[in-house]
């Protein structure tokens, strides 16, 4: 998200002044205390946080698991070439996340003693 938008000599970039203020912002945003916060919330509430690793989740096949980069043909079309399946590419990486969460808590409940802070059944 935070790439840079100045372009090259041949093709330079658009709206670079407002890209790198919108850059700025992203990166001086304390992700981790957000995230250590956000923990602590669910914790006191009563909730879990999971956290998932956001790697290939818009580049992989909710149908047949199959990840390639030419899953993504356009920015917002996922278009799987294994299986054919297609659809939009941020629900693609949504169904992807929520398995990988629902997957990590069925793992944390089904190890003896669990995770810390994820109650054992």
């Amino acid at each position: 998200m935070s790439r840079s938008a100045k372009g090259t000599i041949d093709e330079p970039g658009t709206n670079v002044a407002a890209k790198a203020g919108l850059n700025k912002s992203i990166l001086d945003q304390g992700w981790g205390m957000f995230r250590r916060m956000l923990d602590y919330k669910q914790c006191w509430r009563g909730g879990e946080l999971i956290a998932v690793p956001p790697r290939y989740t818009s580049q992989e096949c909710p149908k047949c698991h199959h990840v390639s980069k030419l899953n993504r043909p356009q920015q917002a079309l996922f278009l799987c070439v294994q299986c054919g399946y297609s659809y939009h590419a941020d629900v693609v990486a949504a169904i992807n996340i929520l398995a990988l969460g629902q997957g990590e808590r069925l793992n944390a409940y089904a190890h003896p003693g669990g995770v810390p802070g994820i109650p054992v059944l």
